[in-house]
């Protein structure tokens, strides 16, 4: 991985982070919130929007398409017009390829409004499998057809998509939304069996409500979508981002700090929470976010395992490894989202941690991983004193615990690759200065 010096940020730990910072707009809805207002007739008003680089990303791919957006009238206001769609340039698009894997998504809403899309290559970050051959067979079960070319894929929709009964072999966010923008407008009903129901699968729901779908979800993970003949535009405030809210708990814990994270909501977070309070964690709940807080005294070795909701999130794990490693006994933790999402840890032991990775499944929960040669259980022995270190970001959630791991070690750390952080966490560097965390980038300090 190749980074620019000023990709580098320096991080004088040992600080405990304190203070305030607000969250906003859940990452994993806003942008397919922004996708969904290419199926109104109408424009859509999104509020809550984060300034995070996967909104910009689709900002401008809703722009190549002749969607006007524009701010609205409130901060984080967004006025999405689609009455222009039209087909966007092909080498325009394929610039976006690499820096998100949201451009899938827009292959339903283009086919009702086009009746065709291109895809480009996808990006990401490298945690795991994340296939996108199952969007693409979801696709052709609608009735759209798919030729593979050199530089992506390009879809036509010879006649209206139909409705069709589709069975998830996992509880994929990302395919239940493809299911959920393709299926809104196409003749007859579709019946999506072992679907994920993430909070933020909730709130896309509510927002093609209010465009005038017909979607239920029944307490078996089955949705079932009536298309209907036209959508109009929407108003929604996002929900906040429950998983950037805990990332801040964790550094509250992990730096022996105290953050109040307005916005937070109990109810999105309720697994966490208790985990957290497992772990010896404080927390306090009221009208406006949540305060977390290191109480003093040791903190608790846990086991954990992570599973789509309502299980613990996987997007949770890594920030709360980093306080684990100074949790006294040993913690297992057992990854069954993404295989490959333990990997940050070897970096945490270079900074002193004790954490050993296995191929076994260390939990009771079912795992697609076990004996298929994954490292994908880990044993974190604490408590254990971190030393500053030159790290390299892998990957957003790992990128945002080594941030951690570096506030909550003793000694100076480069981090490299910050900008990915941008990806996810709106405003970070503001945020960790009001904290009171001594980091500074090479071209002057920002404490």
């Amino acid at each position: 991985m190749t980074v620019s010096t000023d990709d580098v940020l320096l991080v004088h730990g040992g600080t405990p982070l304190e203070g305030e910072i607000r969250v906003r707009g859940a990452k994993n809805l806003v942008p397919k919130a922004m996708v969904a207002a290419l199926l109104g007739s109408g424009p859509s008003r999104l509020r809550n929007v984060p300034d995070i680089r996967d909104v910009r990303v689709v900002r401008g791919l809703l722009q190549l398409h002749g969607v006007t957006v524009r701010p609205g009238d409130e901060p984080g206001e967004l006025v999405l017009d689609p009455s222009h769609v039209e087909s966007a340039n092909v080498a325009d698009i394929d610039a976006h390829a690499g820096s998100s894997r949201i451009p899938i998504l827009f292959c339903g809403p283009l086919l009702h409004r086009l009746g065709h899309a291109f895809i480009p290559g996808l990006g990401g970050c490298d945690i795991g499998g994340r296939p996108v051959d199952f969007h693409f067979d979801v696709l052709r079960q609608f009735g759209a057809t798919i030729e593979k070319r050199a530089d992506g894929q390009y879809l036509e929709a010879p006649q209206r998509l139909r409705g069709t009964k589709i069975r998830l072999p996992y509880p994929s966010v990302g395919s239940t939304e493809q299911v959920l923008l393709t299926a809104v407008l196409a003749e007859g009903v579709t019946e999506l069996s072992n679907a994920a129901v993430e909070p933020e699968i909730e709130d896309l729901i509510c927002v093609l409500q209010k465009m005038g779908a017909i979607i239920s979800m029944d307490t078996d993970r089955t949705i079932r979508i009536t298309g209907v003949d036209k959508l109009d535009g929407y108003t929604h405030r996002a929900l906040p981002d429950r998983l950037e809210a805990a990332s801040w708990a964790s550094a509250a814990l992990a730096t022996e700090g105290n953050i109040y994270v307005r916005g937070a909501q109990q109810r999105s977070m309720m697994t966490f929470l208790n985990t957290f309070r497992k772990v010896g964690g404080a927390f306090e709940i009221d009208d406006e976010g949540i305060r977390f807080w290191h109480p003093g005294g040791s903190l608790d070795a846990i086991a954990l395992e992570t599973d789509v909701h309502p299980g613990f999130q996987t997007d949770w794990q890594q920030p709360l490894v980093v306080a684990l490693t100074q949790a006294s006994g040993l913690s297992i933790v057992h990854e069954t989202v993404y295989e490959s999402r333990l990997g940050f840890t070897s970096a945490l032991n270079q900074m002193g941690a004790h954490i050993q990775l296995y191929r076994e499944c260390l939990g009771g929960s079912a795992c697609r991983f076990g004996q298929r040669n994954f490292l994908h259980s880990a044993v974190v022995s604490g408590p254990t004193k971190l030393q500053g270190a030159d790290l390299v970001i892998p990957d957003l959630r790992g990128g945002f615990s080594y941030l951690i791991a570096a506030l909550a070690a003793q000694g100076m750390s480069r981090v490299h690759g910050i900008d990915l952080i941008n990806r996810g966490y709106e405003n970070f560097m503001d945020k960790l200065i009001s904290l009171g965390a001594k980091v500074e980038l090479p071209n002057g300090p920002q404490d």
